[in-house]
């Protein structure tokens, strides 16, 4: 059975049992995904996987039930569960489900046809040969090609009924480097239909970036002007994304509580989410709750214009949804989260940036930010790695030291933003953006 007639027989039981208010959440995603290493193919998978959520409102309460099975017998069943699942429930929250007859933006899908397995296999290998021609590079890199495919349907009682499908495939390309003494390693990966995607310049890229980590002195301890690269602005934005959500503030979990429309950082500061980005993988018109998607300012020139809202939070704000709602995977309940969030650009191109702070400490690559930084409080501290900047040029290459400091005073703390915006990579169903940033104020620990 497909999962139309699944939806067909979840309305025929729907209507035995006189359950007024329901939803069908449907979601597939299939992907297929090459490793090479040492030259040859050593992982190969191929799978799909995705099922159907129902839920309803019984007596003002929500429950949920999924299943993977698209059948007759499955789609009275999970009706039953739902409805036995809602009775059971003591919460006293209000409860909703999206409207019918809504307006939408028009999407650009990715409509490219997904890569063969063949072609896959051999734009895979393409790359890893093609890492072993670039300098210093030696045993142990690696390449993987991936093609995925997501599908997504939402039909309810109220008039709600959507789909969307999307494809994406790219490559990622992992440099092993040595100098003889030490070895480093970076990745990069590109998204995109694989006959459009520069492998050489790929490659390049990565081997130029493990390369410039080898050999190294540890940066001096002090307080420098500290100017974080796009990677590293962008793993600092996905820590701390959080504190933008309206469900994080409500229940005591971020700072931002009642400061919509209040200052909260530097002028310079405005910090975008996006559905509809160019680079962005998987455009969306629509939320986990059938809400029409929009561009917004989260801040806007230090402003903070909104958090992010569903429909159950817009509820208890007193203000309207701004089409957050998600879904980790079709069984979770809908929380929230953004699209493509990043921080707008400045006039200065980095090189500009660079001479204007004349000395610092300029940081490419952050790690430990799971353990190091605690997204409530918005502390952290780093393990990092950059270059010094002296005289306005970066120079020496610096590891092995920590930069520490306040997320929300960062964000006051924003000197100037160069103006090469760039979306590193997607982390989940969200991408995060970010140009290179100049922050004053933190605290740099080293020898």
């Amino acid at each position: 059975m497909d999962f139309n007639g699944f939806k067909q027989a979840v309305i025929a039981k729907c209507a035995e049992l006189g359950i007024a208010e329901y939803e069908l959440y449907y979601e597939v995603g299939g992907s297929t995904e090459v490793g090479v290493f040492m030259h040859e193919v050593n992982e190969f998978t191929s799978s799909l996987d995705g099922g159907v959520c129902f839920r309803c409102i019984v007596d003002g309460k929500m429950g949920y039930a999924s299943t993977q099975a698209l059948s007759a017998e499955e789609a009275a069943a999970v009706v039953v569960r739902a409805m036995d699942n809602a009775k059971t429930l003591e919460a006293e929250d209000m409860v909703f489900l999206g409207e019918g007859g809504q307006e939408y933006e028009p999407l650009e899908l990715n409509t490219y046809d997904l890569p063969t397995t063949e072609e896959l296999i051999a734009a895979t290998v393409k790359t890893q040969e093609t890492l072993y021609t670039k300098e210093a590079v030696v045993d142990g890199c690696q390449s993987e090609g991936i093609a995925q495919q997501s599908k997504i349907a939402i039909y309810n009682s109220k008039g709600l009924d959507l789909s969307y499908e999307n494809n994406a495939a790219g490559l990622i390309a992992v440099a092993v480097v040595s100098n003889g003494k030490e070895m480093e390693n970076s990745f990069k990966i590109r998204l995109g239909k694989l006959d459009t995607i520069d492998i050489d310049e790929l490659t390049d890229k990565a081997a130029a970036e493990a390369r410039r980590q080898l050999g190294g002195e540890v940066a001096p301890t002090g307080q420098y002007p500290v100017l974080f690269n796009p990677d590293a602005m962008c793993s600092l934005l996905q820590v701390f994304s959080g504190i933008f959500s309206s469900e994080a503030a409500q229940k005591g979990l971020s700072k931002l509580a009642g400061k919509e429309g209040e200052k909260i950082a530097s002028d310079l500061v405005t910090l975008v989410d996006d559905p509809f980005h160019k680079e962005n993988p998987e455009p969306m018109n629509f939320d986990a709750e059938g809400s029409p998607t929009h561009r917004k300012n989260v801040i806007e020139n230090g402003v903070l214009n909104t958090l992010l809202y569903n429909l159950k939070t817009a509820y208890k704000a007193g203000k309207k949804t701004t089409g957050n709602g998600s879904k980790g995977s079709y069984t979770a309940p809908v929380g929230i989260s953004p699209y493509t969030m990043y921080l707008a650009g400045g006039d200065m191109t980095e090189e500009e940036l660079l001479k204007k702070a004349g000395n610092g400490v300029y940081i490419t690559d952050l790690s430990g930010l799971h353990a190091g930084a605690n997204p409530i409080s918005g502390d952290f501290s780093l393990q990092s790695a950059g270059f010094m900047i002296e005289n306005g040029e970066k120079s020496t290459y610096v590891k092995s030291f920590t930069v520490a400091g306040n997320f929300y005073e960062l964000l006051k703390n924003v000197v100037a933003l160069a103006d090469n915006v760039t979306l590193p990579r997607p982390m989940g169903k969200t991408t995060f953006g970010a140009p290179t940033v100049w922050v004053d104020g933190l605290s740099v620990a080293g020898k």
